[in-house]
């Protein structure tokens, strides 16, 4: 089904794939009757090209990009445009487009969804932008039919920002990155490696983009074999795929930890830019005749079977006939999973799902920039046609991705199948995704055509005792299964005939009630601030020397954002800075917050003049100066912050909170064995936070929640480029050295930690 090559690969005329070796230079002579260095080859992939012709830099080694165009939605935009207005922003300098599609239920916390949403028109009105009102498109749908473009690139403040596809190279980042880009500057990473996604072969009946991609992060997930790189789609199979199918399989591509796709481009997907009214996008793309590759990924279409992710991650999947044939013992193995990423906190079953040796499962979704794709919606109306979900537990809730894929549903009698067989269709929202619509009941399972299941992300609460759950599946399979009242059924176990209609876009849906400036700023527009909208709060520089205390320990194998600041309700607290830090890490270590504001009480305290000596951090000063070597340290002038400890931190989401949060809350680093994305590494170091790495055992760190780490002089190592940087930790009146890791910082980014913080940087 998948394999995937030990070293890289040259791609012959878009067809023939030789992996590096022995012979290589010599089938590739046969091949082309000429040879092609290794250097020459790799810039015949697509993503060179478009990343060359972005890059300002002048330098393909160390690449500074500008991006076409911007996109972000309602829990990331106020943060953004807060940030850009703080550090001097006058107008979008490109085209930026503010969607409505994660707290447009507007249903909790009083008036503050909609005031974010009057304070994103009013922006847009302000510094020439595009506004998208509640319920019209869910973010990266609305991009797909109106932004994207061949050749084009395109930043987005969402993680699921892909739209490779469509021939577009697309990354989602923390906010800071927008920020960035809206003040003129770049986006600078190394010039990323690029892998081939080599496809054959045109997928069974019953198969979905789903299927696919549960499939490909089964194989390069926790290898870590295309993190932070670019996948590049090729190959004969990639013709037998709709647009909208390779749609559903790119936007999955995120929980890969890829850094951004691109595909080969066809008659489909000009097709697609045409039915969309914007044919001038369009433009064939392929790799060059002979094109290196950083590694190849081999995908047999044909033997692709129906998959399901099971909780709690989607690399955790298996083909739904696997799961079936061992069900005990795949679902025990689920459960003891669920030892480690739920911290024992509640008790957590699966194996109580199973039914007369079936599993049983409570609810449905197909929704979101994965699953709400009409081919997607269409298949399953055809599945469910004629049939009853049932009266029992199960429930079934359809999001179309747009209220233009909603219109033709309407039209073509689509929507009419799904509600007459007891499903619920319901408006363009990101909810089920991230726990802010159709939370389970407690201990319920929920199947559902979206793009996470991490713990509680479907809205649940540790703390309150809470536990649900979310498999993954194609939306053929989650029909197949409401078509069976709730028992586990793959797409593939039925008969059907798929009519699939033809779709029909509407544009006067968007020209009737999409805000668009053309570019034109407003300098008279006021900016409406609702009361929960908060500035940041202020943030000094990096001082000479820094005492850090260590106020979270997770040594789970991986921790997502979700995990360190969670989502759901919370993200109706996004536009406040302060307000939102309450819940930082509060599924996965509730005394954080407590014990990081305590130190950031001292900071302020030592900020506003007293000595720290006073505070708990007395006794660790004194064992500092009883040492020679820092015996004229002064305390006074000494930073002091929080830090945390993760093996693995900021897998998932773009989401720039998980770091702000923790800078907000007195935070100056983070240490980890790894960081899991490069984007909560960025995020970090744009709210001034050092990413600091130690290799070593994380089962016998030198330090522990509850201890204090000095680290003299670290302003210096910053300034002076070092790789590492010498800490020691204050324990028991003595100093043991620990060194740690820095990363790879760019001159901007060590500007921005000496500053404090992206604001401090920019501001004028």
């Amino acid at each position: 089904m998948i394999s995937l090559s030990k070293n890289g690969a040259y791609l012959i005329n878009g067809n023939e794939v030789v992996e590096d070796g022995f012979e290589a230079e010599s089938r590739i002579k046969q091949l082309t009757g000429s040879v092609v260095s290794k250097e020459e080859a790799a810039k015949g992939t697509m993503a060179y090209g478009i990343l060359e012709k972005h890059n300002v830099s002048g330098n393909m080694k160390e690449l500074q990009i500008k991006f076409d165009k911007l996109t972000s939605h309602d829990i990331t935009f106020v943060g953004i445009i807060q940030t850009a207005r703080a550090s001097g922003l006058t107008e979008f300098p490109i085209p930026y487009v503010l969607t409505n599609c994660h707290n447009s239920l507007c249903a909790v916390g009083g008036t503050i969804n909609e005031d974010d949403h009057m304070f994103g028109l009013s922006c847009a009105k302000k510094y020439g932008g595009i506004y998208v009102p509640p319920h019209q498109a869910v973010i990266h749908q609305f991009a797909r039919e109106m932004l994207a473009g061949c050749g084009k690139m395109i930043l987005g403040s969402d993680s699921h920002t892909r739209y490779g596809a469509l021939g577009t190279m697309a990354m989602g980042e923390g906010g800071p990155e927008l920020v960035k880009q809206l003040l003129k500057q770049t986006y600078d990473i190394k010039m990323p490696e690029v892998i081939g996604v080599y496809m054959t072969g045109t997928p069974m009946k019953g198969v979905g983009p789903q299927d696919v991609a549960l499939a490909l992060i089964k194989a390069v997930f926790a290898n870590g074999y295309v993190n932070n790189k670019v996948l590049e789609f090729v190959g004969p199979g990639v013709s037998s795929l709709s647009a909208d199918f390779r749609i559903g399989v790119d936007v999955m591509t995120t929980e890969t930890t890829c850094l951004s796709s691109i595909w080969v481009t066809d008659d489909k997907i000009k097709e697609f830019y045409e039915i969309h009214n914007r044919a001038e996008e369009y433009s064939e793309l392929n790799p060059a005749a002979v094109a290196y590759y950083d590694g190849m990924v081999y995908i047999d279409l044909s033997k692709v079977k129906p998959m399901i992710a099971m909780p709690f991650h989607p690399s955790n999947a298996f083909t739904i006939e696997e799961l079936k044939a061992n069900l005990m013992d795949i679902l025990d193995d689920c459960e003891k999973k669920a030892l480690v990423s739920l911290d024992g906190q509640v008790e957590y079953s699966l194996k109580d799902k199973v039914r007369n040796g079936r599993l049983y499962v409570e609810q449905g979704i197909i929704a979101g920039c994965a699953g709400g794709g009409f081919e997607n919606i269409c298949d399953a109306a055809d599945i469910i046609k004629g049939k009853s979900i049932g009266s029992d537990e199960f429930t079934l809730s359809v999001y179309p991705a747009s209220t233009p894929i909603y219109m033709e549903l309407a039209k073509n009698g689509k929507l009419a199948d799904l509600i007459g067989s007891g499903a619920i269709v319901k408006t363009a929202f990101c909810g089920p995704c991230f726990g802010a619509g159709d939370t389970p009941a407690n201990n319920a399972l929920s199947i559902r055509h979206s793009t996470r299941n991490f713990p509680n992300r479907e809205g649940s609460k540790l703390q309150n005792g809470q536990i649900s759950s979310v498999a993954l599946m194609d939306a053929r399979s989650i029909a197949a299964t409401a078509a069976n009242k709730g028992y586990l059924t793959a797409a593939t176990e039925i008969d059907v005939e798929y009519t699939s209609p033809k779709y029909h876009f509407d544009s006067t849906i968007y020209a009737n009630r999409v805000f668009d400036s053309k570019g034109v700023c407003d300098p008279n527009q006021e900016i409406v601030l609702g009361p929960n909208i908060k500035d940041w709060p202020a943030m000094i520089e990096l001082t000479d020397n820094i005492v850090l205390k260590v106020v979270s320990e997770i040594h789970d194998p991986v921790t997502t954002t979700d995990e360190l600041i969670p989502s759901g309700e919370t993200s109706s607290y996004r536009s406040n800075p302060l307000g939102l830090a309450e819940f930082a890490l509060s599924r996965k270590d509730p005394a954080y917050v407590g014990r990081a504001k305590e130190v950031r009480e001292v900071e302020h305290n030592r900020v506003a003049g007293a000595s720290p000596v006073d505070s708990e951090f007395g006794k660790v000063f004194e064992t500092i100066k009883n040492d020679e070597r820092f015996a004229d340290i002064n305390p006074n002038e000494c930073g002091l912050g929080s830090t945390i400890y993760a093996v693995k931190p900021g897998d998932g989401s773009a989401r720039e909170q998980a770091a702000s949060c923790q800078r907000v809350l007195g935070g100056l680093a983070n240490i980890a064995k790894e960081y899991a994305t490069k984007r909560y590494r960025s995020n970090l170091i744009n709210w001034g936070m050092l990413p600091l790495l130690y290799d070593g055992d994380d089962k016998a760190l030198p330090f522990a929640n509850g201890d204090y780490i000095f680290i003299p002089g670290v302003a210096a190592a910053i300034k002076d480029k070092k790789e590492e940087i010498v800490g020691y930790v204050v324990k028991d009146g003595k100093l043991t050295e620990c060194v740690f890791g820095i990363g790879r910082l760019t001159d901007d980014e060590r500007d921005i930690i000496l500053k404090g913080c992206l604001i401090n940087y920019n501001r004028v």
